[in-house]
């Protein structure tokens, strides 16, 4: 059985080293590749107000937060639903970072000593579409994976998301392989090695319209560079015999 946890966390700000601390954790199951519906989604009372460009993002008030337990009162029921699971998160080095932090002041030894592995989707993002935008909402376009009920960033709802686009991204493939030999990034976060053996790629063979312009092309550039082309040069040798 593959055991897969797709997380999510939202935070007061961005810097866990400067007293930022994690609010909310979601986190989605994948048995097997296929949603288990045994979730976990926690919300945290940070012990410190959020900054204000955080709300924005969020939307998770400092009064909600009042009355929910801290981080150090769950964590021995989270690291037993995440031990042993390979970790699958959206730009990683920023969760692990927090959680990391929240391990540490719980007197805990950091993430990576309690799960399998951990993969970070924007990494293997950038690989497949470099140059490219690979945001949460950018990816759910591209994959198509109806992101229209996230008007806030949420930590369960963007786990739910980034499963979805997980599969997209990894569907086809014989495995999604973690090397030892793998870079890691900040964190110790290894970089995924995607394994696209198993893609079909269509071949699509031009229609004799196509052809045609095609040889108008050569034939304009072959012009204009007074029969000097190197595809005439090539042609226009005699074979040798075999």
């Amino acid at each position: 059985m593959t055991r897969q946890i797709v997380l999510d966390t939202e935070t007061t700000g961005l810097s866990a080293a400067t007293g930022d601390r994690i609010i909310e954790l979601g986190c989605v199951e994948l048995v097997n590749r296929k949603l288990s519906g045994n979730n976990l989604h926690l919300y945290f009372n940070p012990g410190r107000d959020s900054h204000e460009d955080a709300l924005k993002v969020h939307g998770i008030s400092n009064e909600f937060l009042k009355d929910k337990p801290r981080f150090a009162d769950c964590v021995k029921d989270i690291l037993e639903y995440l031990r042993g699971a390979e970790l699958i998160i959206h730009n990683a080095s920023f969760d692990v970072g927090f959680l990391d932090k929240e391990l540490e002041l719980a007197g805990l030894p950091p993430l990576a000593t309690h799960v399998e592995s951990i993969t970070d989707t924007l990494a293997m993002a950038k690989e497949m579409f470099p140059g490219k935008r690979n945001s949460l909402d950018a990816l759910c376009d591209r994959l198509e994976v109806d992101n229209s009920g996230r008007t806030l960033h949420g930590a369960l709802l963007d786990a739910e998301l980034l499963a979805d686009v997980y599969i997209n991204m990894t569907r086809g493939q014989d495995a999604l392989l973690i090397i030892d030999e793998a870079p890691e990034t900040e964190g110790g976060v290894k970089v995924a090695a995607v394994d696209l053996r198993a893609l079909a790629l269509p071949v699509l063979a031009a229609n004799d319209q196509e052809l045609a312009e095609h040889e108008d092309l050569l034939a304009q550039i072959d012009k204009s560079s007074d029969g000097k082309t190197i595809w005439r040069t090539l042609s226009s040798e005699p074979k040798a015999m075999p």
